[in-house]
């Protein structure tokens, strides 16, 4: 039997090959029995697909098999964005499977399982799921099998959570690049019901995405920026299942995720008197911990993956939780990373600041008091022995070049903070390969590279 592992956002494997009935069948048994053995046949299952092809005819299958089984299902009439269908799940008090791949490529599809609580599942429970493959299970009476729209109380919940009026009042117009994904539909439907002038491209859903990975980064969004800085607009982009944005400003620059994520927070904070915490990965920006000390807030820091940032958004007094890789939320919504949200959430401080996004960004780099720039390599070993060397090495360094090693920090991987007080390094390895993942943050590039230079001398001599 093909052997079903999940990874940090579910089961994704190449259609055709390892993503087959066969395989979506198993694995719906599985989640299916954990349900079952967590909250019994009553609890209601829904199911939503991407535009990925073939994701409509797996989504059909696995909702045709839940039914048979004994549960109630409720299958998307459409495609719809991975926030849209967590939500759902919150507000009925259900559980979930998401059908995608997020930002794969276009010949990858994947199943994503949402708890009740509408965040990504944790480890203990993809762990219990996998156990569950090829296990048996109990079959009562034949459930029943609807298909519904979740657009509609989604919609409603947002416009509880963004001032909408405030943004029309604004009169500002905008560029969208939808990426031919799932999230175009609902962002454009956003702004039409509340007359928000936008010009939208690749709209239309496209199960190969344009022939690109439907990844909303900045190499993706070149015509974007161009127009963007032309015409001297905001313009916003989404991956292919609607959970991760890309912002850029009206120079045509593309505005990182830490920045987003900084100036959404002094918003909530400022200009809507939300109180909390931040929650942010051990690879999220020392901006951000700067910016929050500024303001008074305290940092929940967690490993890398926004399930991570999600768990923590349930446990703690969030204000916004974010991750470097383009997810955030917020209190009073979903403990998962929403792209429809932050893209309307920048528009709603550009309303109430009424300055640009070129402003808001200038703001907080002279209140932190540098610019960072983030920088990311991959180095590929031979086995997990030597990648399990390089981390003992990395852990024992006690200055990186005539840079002083300030503090470390072993939350994931090993983070290494130098005494200038703007570098950081983070060295984690990948869950799949024996790889291991470098982040490097500082205030200019030759420092950084330098910084890459020792760290391969390092684990390759």
């Amino acid at each position: 039997m093909d052997k079903i592992k999940f990874g940090t956002d579910g089961w994704r494997a190449i259609v055709g090959k390892d993503f087959n009935e066969k395989n979506v069948i198993r694995v719906t048994i599985a989640i299916a029995k954990y349900i079952l053995d967590n909250f019994g046949h009553r609890k209601p299952i829904l199911i939503g697909f991407d535009p990925r092809l073939k994701a409509e005819y797996f989504a059909k299958l696995s909702a045709e098999k839940l039914a048979q089984i004994g549960f109630n299902v409720y299958l998307s009439k459409q495609v719809v964005a991975t926030p849209v269908l967590a939500y759902s799940a919150k507000y009925r008090n259900a559980c979930a499977i998401m059908f995608t791949a997020s930002h794969n490529p276009p010949e990858y599809l994947g199943m994503k399982f949402i708890p009740d609580y509408a965040g990504p599942a944790t480890e203990e429970i993809t762990t219990e799921i996998v156990d569950n493959i090829d296990k048996e299970i109990n079959i009562t009476s034949q459930g029943f099998l609807n298909t519904e729209s979740f657009d509609e109380v989604y919609i409603e919940h947002i416009e509880q959570l963004i001032d909408m009026e405030k943004i029309k009042s604004s009169n500002m117009s905008i560029f969208y690049d939808a990426l031919f994904g799932a999230a175009g539909h609902i962002f454009t439907r956003i702004l039409l019901k509340n007359h928000v002038k936008f010009d939208v491209r690749n709209i239309l859903f496209d199960g190969k995405f344009g022939g690109k990975l439907p990844e909303p980064a900045e190499r993706f969004l070149s015509e974007l920026k161009e127009k963007c800085q032309k015409e001297n607009k905001v313009g916003f982009s989404n991956d292919g299942d609607g959970d991760r944005f890309a912002v850029i400003d009206e120079n045509g620059e593309f505005v990182s995720a830490n920045e987003v994520i900084a100036i959404i927070l002094k918003h909530l904070i400022v200009n809507k008197n939300v109180k909390g915490k931040l929650a942010k990965t051990v690879a999220g920006s020392l901006m951000l911990d700067i910016f929050a000390k500024k303001q008074g807030i305290e940092v929940v820091e967690t490993p890398v993956g926004f399930k991570w940032v999600g768990k923590a958004m349930r446990e703690n007094d969030i204000i916004i939780g974010g991750e470097e890789s383009g997810g955030l939320s917020i209190k009073g919504h979903i403990p998962e990373k929403d792209g429809i949200l932050a893209n309307l959430l920048i528009l709603e401080t550009i309303a109430y600041t009424n300055k640009t996004l070129v402003q808001l960004r200038k703001e907080i780099q002279e209140e932190i008091g540098h610019s960072f720039i983030n920088k990311r390599i991959d180095i590929k070993l031979e086995n997990e022995e030597l990648v399990k060397t390089a981390l003992e090495k990395l852990n024992e360094i006690e200055k990186i070049n005539t840079l002083k090693i300030a503090n470390k920090n072993h939350l994931d991987g090993i983070k290494i903070y130098l005494n200038d007080n703007i570098t950081s390094i983070l060295v984690r390895k990948s869950g799949t390969e024996p790889l291991l993942r470098i982040y490097c943050e500082s205030d200019n590039d030759k420092k950084i590279e330098k910084i890459f230079k020792y760290i391969r001398k390092l684990i390759e001599k």
